[in-house]
């Protein structure tokens, strides 16, 4: 059944959030107008009501509001204490922040590679590679889908270390009945716009059942300035990594439509793999049995990525390679020493990933005609 959203007329961008914002804009005004009659700029009451509204969605305790997804990682692996001299094994496969965040709080990230069907970090070699060092397992859910969490606690389990999900692709995902943030010691999520759960700005959230933890990331988070103690005081060195108010109200707005906008992505996902199937050497998404892929990203392989693309943006259809590069091999990680081939599953994604446009938004007529030129170009 065709939706609203975007004419099948080119150009057809990624996302569209201004289309998004137009369902939503009064609801949207209100809540703005009402952190700006309050003044309540910085955290305040509406950034209270989004933790407390997005906690219970992940079916945890705590959400603790951030300034960005990136923050949310440093600040959990700093109240974890992971710091010089450890190791945290990771995914070269995944967005510079990831890793990032292990070397500012002072650690190495130890890349483990992917498996090949979800991209996801692969509990065989994670086992393989933890030392005395090791403190933390951290893996990606990579585009919306879920990693395989069950697997890598159980072996953070036998070590005594930790899991900490990086989740800034995946609202809403699920493992089983688990939703993501809810399955380590703590979730953490980036609410940059274009993600499946945006704010209109910065902003970023970490998800725990550990009450002791989401008290020390409050915390952090406020310049170390202890939550019952008085102004002024400092317990420990911390940050200023607090969310605004105003990102707080439009998270609060969007968070009871997440749901829809998810399962009309999984939808669009759906028309996508229907009409792809056995086309060219394109390689569709997988889902794992029991996970709910969430698709903040479309991803195919295909062995002419370029030759894809560069037809796709003659026909006016905006496209992504997220992501070019896995981290070994940027020259930021060089210091790590993981040369060429040390991860092929990660390398061979990068030289043939390609994002299809996916939004809620986005007609079925849009979709037929993303994936009829995808056809046509296969047919030349």
């Amino acid at each position: 059944m065709a939706t609203p959203g975007v004419s099948a007329v080119a150009p057809v961008p990624m996302n569209d959030l201004s289309m998004q914002h137009a369902t939503i804009r009064k609801d949207i005004d209100e809540a703005i107008a009402d952190v700006i009659g309050s003044c309540g700029f910085i955290l305040g009451p509406r950034v209270k009501a989004f933790e407390e509204a997005y906690a219970r969605y992940c079916g945890v305790k705590h959400c603790v509001g951030v300034s960005n997804g990136t923050d949310a990682l440093i600040l959990t692996l700093r109240a974890l204490g992971v710091g010089p001299g450890d190791e945290v094994i990771t995914t070269p496969y995944t967005f510079g922040a990831t890793a990032e965040a292990i070397c500012h709080v002072g650690a190495r990230p130890v890349f483990v590679d992917v498996e090949d069907h979800h991209l996801c970090l692969d509990p065989a070699l994670v086992a393989a590679a933890i030392t005395e060092r090791t403190k933390v397992i951290l893996p990606v859910h990579i585009y919306g889908h879920p990693a395989d969490i069950i697997a890598l606690r159980q072996i953070a389990e036998r070590h005594d270390i930790d899991v900490i999900e990086d989740a800034a692709q995946a609202q809403g995902a699920r493992q089983g009945q688990a939703t993501a943030g809810s399955m380590g010691r703590a979730g953490c999520f980036s609410f940059y716009p274009g993600k499946n759960l945006g704010a209109y700005g910065d902003a970023g959230g970490i998800t725990t059942d550990d009450d002791a933890l989401a008290t020390h990331l409050r915390t952090l988070r406020n310049h170390g300035m202890p939550l019952a103690g008085p102004k002024f005081h400092y317990d420990e060195l911390g940050y200023n990594n607090r969310m605004d108010g105003l990102q707080g109200a439009v998270l609060g707005v969007k968070l009871p439509h997440l749901e829809g906008w998810n399962e009309r992505r999984r939808q669009i996902a759906q028309r996508y793999a229907e009409l792809l199937a056995g086309v060219g050497d394109l390689r569709l998404p997988a889902e794992a049995i029991g996970a709910r892929h969430v698709y903040h990203l479309y991803t195919v392989r295909t062995q002419q990525r370029d030759g894809l693309a560069e037809f796709l943006h003659g026909v006016g259809i905006s496209t992504a390679v997220m992501y070019p590069l896995p981290l070994h091999l940027t020259d930021a990680y060089a210091f790590i020493g993981d040369g060429e081939g040390a991860h092929p599953v990660s390398e061979e994604a990068c030289r043939r990933i390609l994002s299809l446009p996916i939004f809620p938004e986005m007609a079925d007529d849009t979709v037929d005609y993303v994936a009829d030129q995808v056809c046509a170009f296969f047919a030349l």
